[in-house]
């Protein structure tokens, strides 16, 4: 699971069957880059949320067979900000986790 900001909803009129009518967001991470997830929760503009991603994202979407590899888990209310909760380090070194827990 990772942590990103919502920029917004991408709309699409035309997509793929597998996309079916699921509500697609932009996200983004802590560095600007752009990823677009489905939205079973509905997420806003500025919520901070966490995703799942990989086969565990068609499940969280509620339909399994909605292709997605990416899908909002929740959004998040409160979080302890001292917390390491990146990828990796800026060096591009995973980082080290920390002892302290989310605050959902």
């Amino acid at each position: 699971m990772d942590l990103y900001e919502v920029e917004g909803a991408l709309v699409c009129t035309r997509r793929i069957n597998g996309l079916k009518h699921v509500s697609l967001r932009v996200l983004r991470d802590g560095r600007g880059k752009r990823l677009v997830a489905t939205d079973p929760v509905g997420a806003r503009s500025g919520n901070q949320v966490f995703t799942v991603s990989g086969s565990a994202a068609r499940y969280a979407q509620g339909d399994f067979s909605v292709l997605t590899d990416l899908t909002i888990g929740g959004i998040i209310d409160d979080r302890d900000k001292e917390s390491s909760v990146s990828a990796a380090k800026p060096d591009g070194a995973p980082a080290t986790p920390s002892k302290k827990c989310l605050k959902l």
